[in-house]
């Protein structure tokens, strides 16, 4: 049997990981400024994970959601005592994709309506209620396409206003859109959005899978806002590579048992996981690295040949090219032996390293980077 082929691959394959580093299975040594998607929020192998993780599975691995379970409990605490959210309550599932499929489905359990405004450019994963949310027809199925949902563009008030209305079910919007090459909703942009839902009926949904987690300096992107949304949707960065996610949900919303419901969601090795990544983030101090480093990135990235725009804060960050970014990228793994993010614009790199980063791991991929972008200097502009 074979693979099903629907990844494109580079001709590479990590053996091991330490930190912000991969080698391969020649044994050379990778610099990863891509965290897998914006996965591995607190390095590669960190010993707390490890410990956690390791000692979890020598107690119990699995049990269903029939019984209970303390440690889900326990990352609840934590997740709200860290995230500013005390007062919501948690639903656990296994994806981003899976987030914000219930948190959609939650908000028309409780207003009984069917409309969706989402965000061009959006990616919010690819379950059937969430892919068509997401802004790409070519990843999305005849069946996906039977939802009602309204595509607005971001940060353009006048057209949200027409589109919201009193039939609306809810809005979801990603902290900053990462596929679509690191595009932030403006503050005045998402107060607009928490204001016409509340006239509305409608809910707020911020997408946070892969602006959460610290990335940006704040816990959410949107707390650089100041909005309060109705529900969060959060994963990647969550379980540092393990599978797990969360819907963060207002208390206005009533539980009943059968709403939701998952098998893997919330089992004890990724409770323990997602335990182990609010340690760190907390004890190391990683949302104030990531707003150190990327201002240290932004910085020094200015300028650069080639360089045409830095998007982004903290360690979420987008930059963009007069050239497209596929030879650059390439060059930097084979050359460099650097990993970074592509995006939908084809020529945006999309730099989502570990929170945990060092200024001689930034300074390793700001000289590597620069180097290649010198060999395309002569390249005309776009």
């Amino acid at each position: 049997m074979n693979l099903f082929d629907v990844y494109p691959l580079f001709s590479i394959e990590p053996v091991k990981a330490k930190g912000s580093w991969l080698w391969d299975k020649a044994g050379e040594k990778y610099l990863d400024f891509y965290g897998g998607h914006a996965v591995i929020s607190i390095g590669h192998s960190h010993p707390h994970y490890l410990q956690m993780l390791e000692e979890q599975l020598e107690k119990i691995a699995f049990y269903s959601n029939s019984v209970k379970i303390r440690l889900q409990e326990e990352l609840a605490q934590k997740l709200g005592e860290i995230s500013g959210y005390p007062y919501y309550n948690l639903f656990l599932c296994n994806s981003g994709a899976e987030a914000n499929e219930n948190a959609l489905k939650l908000a028309s359990f409780h207003n009984g309506r069917k409309k969706i405004i989402a965000f061009e450019k959006s990616f919010h994963g690819r379950t059937s209620l969430a892919v068509a949310a997401t802004d790409d027809k070519t990843i999305q199925a005849p069946v996906n396409t039977v939802h009602e949902i309204v595509f607005v563009p971001l940060n353009k008030e006048q057209e949200f206003r027409r589109a919201i209305g009193r039939d609306t079910c809810a809005v979801i919007i990603e902290g900053i859109q990462g596929v679509a090459g690191i595009e932030s909703p403006a503050a005045d942009f998402l107060k607009l959005i928490r204001q016409e839902c509340s006239a509305a009926g409608a809910y707020l949904i911020l997408d946070e899978v892969q602006s959460g987690y610290g990335r940006t300096g704040k816990f959410f992107a949107h707390q650089l806002s100041s909005i309060q949304p109705d529900i969060i949707t959060t994963a990647k960065g969550m379980g540092n590579g393990f599978p797990i996610a969360g819907v963060l949900i207002n208390p206005l919303f009533k539980a009943k048992h059968g709403m939701l419901g998952t098998t893997f969601g919330g089992n004890y090795l990724a409770c323990a996981a997602g335990i182990a990544v609010l340690d760190v983030i907390k004890e190391e101090n990683l949302m104030d690295n990531a707003t150190k480093l990327g201002a240290y990135l932004t910085e020094n990235l200015k300028g650069m040949d080639a360089v045409k725009e830095i998007r982004g804060t903290g360690l979420m960050l987008g930059v963009e090219l007069h050239i497209n970014s596929a030879q650059i990228r390439n060059e930097l793994v084979h050359k460099h032996h650097i990993f970074t993010g592509s995006a939908a614009n084809k020529n945006t790199i999309r730099l989502l390293p570990p929170l945990n980063i060092t200024k001689s791991e930034a300074d390793f991929f700001l000289n590597g980077f620069e180097k290649v972008l010198k060999t395309h200097s002569k390249v005309s502009p776009a």
